[in-house]
């Protein structure tokens, strides 16, 4: 090894420290390491041997930095003092700087400093930078200014179609080019519009700069978290946006562009100009833009003659047509209902109102006459959207609005090619089997206190996708603008027995023996072979066999339609199959009881129903469909049942185009809601009631049909939904007045209606369900359902009687022998039994031991589930009329078949 790589000997004498000692009183100072020294240890001796004055690297680096800076001492004779080490002792930079006497030209890290001082900036560094960059945003600021143009409000008047196909890729409508607007001057349009708006929206408007920097700021924010960026804005702003026709998007780049076009446009236009421009460019909803087309569309009168109570409602509608027009968004929000919307346009009006008093814009004299809602006319529609194509259309948009394709205002914007997965033949078949019926049937001349008033919704969908193929919303979306086969509110009635069904196959019923804990883990499935009573009159027991009482400590009866017993006397057990195929409420009814209706409430939401349609979770009747789920849902529901389980979401929309390409395409997703051994039991229960029961009219000859009928307490809507393997529908029929300007709607009783007793979903849905599933089928092969596995287990297992409808009776009754074959009359038109007959559940002085009465505070009756047919055939004449009670209403709203 070579000399110099040699480890050295240790220095003597007490080490480093005592040589270091030992040398601080020399009278001269040592000579600074030679440039390029490495500090390493065998640099401490000399070429010679010589030992230097640094034991290691890093004592010279220290050396370093201390003969560096302002602080180095130069060396002087007789002080010890130490030259500096040149630049690059130890390898430092700042050695280097000191040593050469040159100044960098950002100082940083700071070569005077130590320790965590030396990467602290100086203040001319920050202020060097802030200065730097301050004129780099002005500068840039300057050039955007400059750049950006004030926008051209005639630019806007001029939109693009939107066009739609149908499922097969043909055109269906082109609608949205015939922008609905009129610029009108500012002298046209009332100060009171003028004052409300400003009173509303934006209070400084005549002396702010155009910009709101807390509201943009609250944009940026929301931005960052990911939530829109509208907001706060000024009126200027509102402007602005509005005009910038060719981009609308929601990006922080076109905020900031938004935000500069304002300034400008603040200080180079007149205010008067700015607002003329606001209230002619901005969308008051109903295809309305400008003040002009608003007041024709609301009101139909020119702007000038708004009055104030007008003007204020306008200024509440710009905040969102959706929630604030008095003809409702249901199509878009379930919760923007004509009513709520009419509450949250009031209210808002009010506050306006009262601000343009506070403001100074109004007198107090004036604001008096308006305090209701001004009256309002119905939408008007583009008459290429007549028939069902305003339906479809609307329907459509509203499914692209809520999927967040695009906003509604950018939609009205037009330019996008909508795909849709209607099927223009069976669209067109629905049509014409609801127009057929209702011919047949239904005269408001002849018998205008019944006929009156009829509706008809229906809804088509595939089980395979969850595709939408057809729709009936209304006689022509033109007249009638509600969308029958969206939300109407009408009652399902016992079509949604077959969630309750599912419910107990999928989790069974709980033990009675067991505690609420425990029972909810220790379960039984249920076979459809499960025994439970038929009877009328039953006494609703909670699952642990308690009789079951709501939150008055009042206790609960159900009656069965006609007030029919089912079943072999003295318990009436039928099963689970034969419950279904009559329509039997106490049997369902007390079947949610055991399984417990959250689970019930469970099993409809998994079948497709949305939670928010479904009401009345804690009553026992909720077995019995007192929820108003849409035709669509329904038939989407049934759709899970029919693909073994396999639930899919109801789509109206495959695609979405625009001058930049596809920006939408839907995906199915596929839910596992039932296993097949449920979803196929349940289907094959269903089967018995088209075969053999009360949907008998719904049988599609050749093909495999699976059903059920529903008619709602009070005989206010019946239903029929069904399936086959490849598609399935329901119709809905109600009685539901059509006038906007009618307060308190609710739906009327069809008694009577279309010259029948009562309407059951026996009678007119399943006839139009029929006729129509046997055109929009016939071009395809029949398949069958699949053949279900044996399941659960029988509960209440005693020998199965068969099934017998006899008179009501109750438990201290002389037991009478039922008629063998009832005639339609009676039982279609049993009377309720009077008071002094039967005592009422909630008469408290009445002792009947377990008799009931009618429930008059509000019991769960409802609608029959006859066979509609003139002359019955003895099997059907046993069939009909089982399941119809009295129609008190109230409470607990009965709902049947």
């Amino acid at each position: 090894m070579s000399e110099h790589r040699r480890k050295p000997p240790q220095p003597q004498g007490g080490g480093r420290a005592a040589a270091r000692r030992g040398q601080s009183g020399s009278s001269s100072g040592r000579r600074a390491a030679p440039r390029g020294a490495t500090g390493s240890p065998s640099g401490s001796y000399g070429p010679e041997g010589e030992e230097r004055p640094y034991g290691s690297r890093a004592e010279a680096r220290r050396a370093a930095q201390r003969s560096g800076g302002g602080r180095r001492r130069a060396a002087e004779p007789g002080r010890g003092g130490r030259r500096a080490a040149p630049g690059g002792l130890g390898g430092t930079g700042r050695g280097r700087a000191a040593a050469s006497g040159k100044k960098r030209l950002i100082d940083y890290p700071r070569h005077d400093r130590d320790g965590w001082r030396r990467w602290m900036p100086s203040w001319k560094l920050v202020a060097g930078l802030f200065i730097g960059f301050l004129g780099t945003g002005v500068a840039a600021a300057g050039i955007a200014y400059a750049m950006v143009e004030v926008p051209d409000l005639d630019k806007t008047a001029t939109a693009q179609n939107n066009v739609y196909y149908w499922a097969d890729g043909s055109q269906m409508v082109a609608t949205g080019g015939e922008r609905n607007r009129q610029i009108v001057s500012l002298p046209q349009i009332p100060e009171t519009m003028r004052n409300a708006v400003i009173s509303q929206e934006n209070k400084t408007f005549y002396s702010d700069s155009g910009i709101d920097p807390k509201g943009i700021g609250r944009a940026v924010f929301n931005m960052a978290r990911g939530g829109d960026t509208q907001g706060g804005s000024t009126i200027t702003q509102q402007y602005v946006k509005n005009a910038m026709l060719n981009d609308q998007s929601q990006t922080v780049s076109r905020k900031v562009k938004e935000i500069f076009v304002s300034i400008k446009v603040g200080a180079e236009e007149p205010k008067d100009k700015i607002l003329e421009g606001y209230l002619n460019s901005a969308y008051y909803g109903r295809g309305a833009y400008g003040i002009q087309a608003a007041a024709r569309a609301y009101f139909n009168v020119d702007a000038v003659d708004l009055d104030a109570g007008q003007s204020a409602f306008l200024a509440a509608v710009l905040k969102g047509a959706t929630y604030y027009d008095p003809a409702g968004s249901t199509s878009i929000d379930q919760a923007a209902t004509p009513e709520a919307n009419r509450e949250r346009a009031t209210r808002q009006m009010q506050d306006t109102l009262d601000k343009m008093v506070e403001y100074g814009h109004l007198s107090q004299e004036e604001r008096a006459k308006h305090t209701e809602l001004p009256k309002v006319q119905n939408p008007q529609s583009n008459s290429q959207l007549g028939g069902q194509i305003g339906y479809l259309v609307r329907l459509a948009k509203s499914s692209v609005v809520k999927n967040g394709v695009v906003t509604e205002q950018q939609l009205e914007k037009g330019g996008y090619s909508i795909y849709t997965t209607f099927d223009k033949d069976k669209v067109n078949e629905l049509e014409k089997s609801v127009q057929k019926v209702y011919k047949e049937n239904i005269d408001p001349k002849k018998r205008p206190e019944t006929d009156t008033h009829v509706q008809f919704g229906g809804a088509s969908v595939d089980p395979e996708t969850g595709a939408i193929r057809a729709i009936y919303g209304g006689e022509d979306a033109t007249k009638h603008f509600t969308n029958n086969a969206d939300v109407t509110g009408a009652q399902v009635g016992s079509t949604f027995k077959p969630f309750v069904l599912a419910a107990a196959m999928k989790w069974g019923v709980r033990d009675p023996e067991l505690g609420p804990t425990q029972a909810q883990d220790e379960r039984t499935r249920v076979s459809p072979k499960s025994l439970y009573s038929g009877q009328n009159n039953y006494k609703v027991k909670e699952y642990d066999g308690t009789i079951w009482k709501n939150e008055k400590g009042e206790q609960w009866r159900q009656e069965n339609d006609g007030k029919l017993s089912v079943g072999e006397a003295p318990d009436y057990m039928i099963d689970l199959r034969e419950a279904m195929r009559e329509s039997v409420n106490s049997a369902y009814v007390q079947l949610g009881m055991d399984v417990g209706l959250d689970k019930v409430e469970e099993a409809a939401v998994d079948s497709g129903l949305l939670k928010d349609s479904l009401t009345g979770t804690s009553y026992p009747s909720f077995s019995l469909g007192i929820s108003d789920p849409s035709a669509i849902r329904m038939a989407g529901s049934y759709a899970t049942f029919a693909d073994s389980g396999k639930q899919r979401d109801p789509f109206s929309v495959t695609k979405v185009a625009s001058k930049d390409g596809t920006i939408y395409t839907h995906k199915v997703e596929t839910k596992q809601a039932f296993t097949a051994k449920v979803a196929d039991n349940v289907t094959d229960v269903l089967k018995t009631v088209v075969e053999d029961g009360t949907g008998s009219n719904a049988q599609l000859p050749g093909r495999e049909v699976a059903g059920k009928t529903g008619t709602t307490d009070g005989n206010q809507s019946a239903w029929f939904v069904g399936y086959t393997p490849q598609l399935s529908t329901a119709i809905s029929m109600f009685r539901y007045p059509d006038d906007e300007t009618m307060k308190n709607r609710t739906f009327l009783e069809m008694y009577g209606t279309g010259g029948q007793d009562e309407i059951h979903g026996a009678s007119f849905p399943s006839e139009i369900w029929q006729d129509y599933m046997s055109d929009a089928l016939k071009n395809t092969k029949p398949e069958k359902f699949p053949k279900p596995e044996p399941i659960g287990e029988v509960i209440n297992d005693t020998p199965p009687p068969s099934p017998t409808p006899s008179p009501s009776q109750t438990e201290e009754e002389e037991e009478t022998s039922p008629s063998p074959s009832p005639s339609p009359s009676q039982s279609e038109t049993s009377p309720s039994p009077s008071p002094s007959e039967t005592c009422g559940v909630f008469e408290w002085n009445c002792e009947d031991g377990d008799n009931a009465g009618n429930d008059n505070a509000g019991n769960e009756n409802g609608g029959s589930e006859g066979s509609p047919s003139p002359s019955p055939s003895p099997s059907q004449s046993e069939e009909e009329g089982v399941d119809r009670g009295n129609q008190n209403g109230g409470l607990f709203q009965g709902q049947n078949g």
